[in-house]
């Protein structure tokens, strides 16, 4: 297919497909001219990850671009697919002050509290310590108890999630699954929680 037939296939503007062709997003079409390409079917479902990456999920072109990067170099190990799944974490340059240093503290009592097997090297641990540390900054250090419901929540989510990466035939599926539950996941599980917020919250309200 040409590229208008792909961008009408995905819901893409051809301009959009030329930027992530020209931001490697996009493998290359096979050229038949100078100027023109075919696409196939690999690149529809390539265009709509990347779309679910950078629009649903909000990854920066650079953080797509890395993700994707890692899913390719995935071998046959959920150590090294864990990478990709690891590049979807923004950097977090902490500022080491006592709020951030409690937080490493508590992070570091959840994990051993919970029996989880995290490494150090896992960013999420750095982004729960800065979200953390900034409920201390901001006056709210009252949330920290629902820290242990979130994480019977995570613990109860990742069980099934986890069977669905195993489930799954090749490393390439398994990588691609992981990516995209804990991307496209995380937009559900606030889609979610912001709709159960609001039906509690009216229940309460209306109750006499």
């Amino acid at each position: 297919m040409r590229i208008a037939e792909l961008s009408q296939r995905t819901g893409v503007p051809i301009p959009t497909i030329k930027f992530y062709l020209r931001e490697h997003l996009l493998p290359p079409g096979e050229l038949t001219s100078p100027n023109q390409a075919q696409y196939g079917e690999t690149h529809v479902h390539r265009l709509r990850l990347v779309r679910a990456l950078v629009e649903v999920g909000g990854l920066s072109i650079s953080a797509t671009r890395e993700v994707l990067t890692r899913m390719r170099a995935a071998t046959n190990t959920l150590h090294s697919i864990g990478k990709a799944q690891f590049a979807i974490a923004d950097p977090v340059e902490p500022h080491e002050d006592e709020a951030w240093h409690d937080a490493v503290r508590r992070v570091d009592e959840l994990v051993a509290e919970r029996g989880w097997q995290v490494r150090d090297s896992n960013p999420a641990r750095a982004s729960l310590a800065e979200a953390l540390a900034y409920l201390t900054r901001l006056g709210h250090g009252d949330l920290f108890p629902l820290l242990r419901h979130y994480a019977s929540a995570a613990e109860l989510l990742a069980v099934s999630e986890v069977d669905v990466v195993l489930s799954r035939e090749n490393v390439d599926s398994m990588s691609e699954t992981l990516v995209t539950m804990s991307v496209l996941g995380d937009a559900m599980m606030s889609a979610l929680r912001m709709m159960a917020q609001e039906s509690d919250a009216t229940r309460r309200f209306e109750e006499p």
